[in-house]
């Protein structure tokens, strides 16, 4: 996903984290400096469902407006993968699925009687 914070803020003149902050806090959602910086600077790694909805209040925006898909990424991670786990890219695409087979370990204890 692409991040879009910064450029919906600045289409509502908002141009610096802490004016945000302060916005955010007005709205009732007080979050820590270095929390708005990870917001701002870049794509944070997770989000509350609560904050985002806050965030999208203050911005008048919807969510989508915050975040763009990037399906290209997701299709060169999954090539990525395939070829780490030894399954060429040759066969992509044809519809099957990789095979998943069993891990044994240690079974499982009987409960207590």
């Amino acid at each position: 996903m692409q991040w879009n914070l910064r450029l919906r803020a600045a289409e509502r003149g908002i141009w610096k984290s802490a004016q945000m902050r302060r916005m955010l806090a007005d709205a009732g959602l007080e979050i820590s400096a270095g929390k708005m910086s990870s917001w701002w600077a870049g794509t944070p790694p997770t989000m509350r469902l609560e904050d985002l909805d806050v965030l999208c209040a203050v911005l008048e925006c919807a969510p989508s407006d915050l975040m763009t898909p990037e399906p290209e990424k997701v299709a060169a991670r999954r090539r990525t993968t395939e070829v780490a786990n030894g399954n060429d890219s040759t066969g992509a695409g044809n519809g099957t699925s990789p095979t998943v087979s069993p891990r044994f370990g240690k079974p499982r204890s009987t409960p207590p009687l």
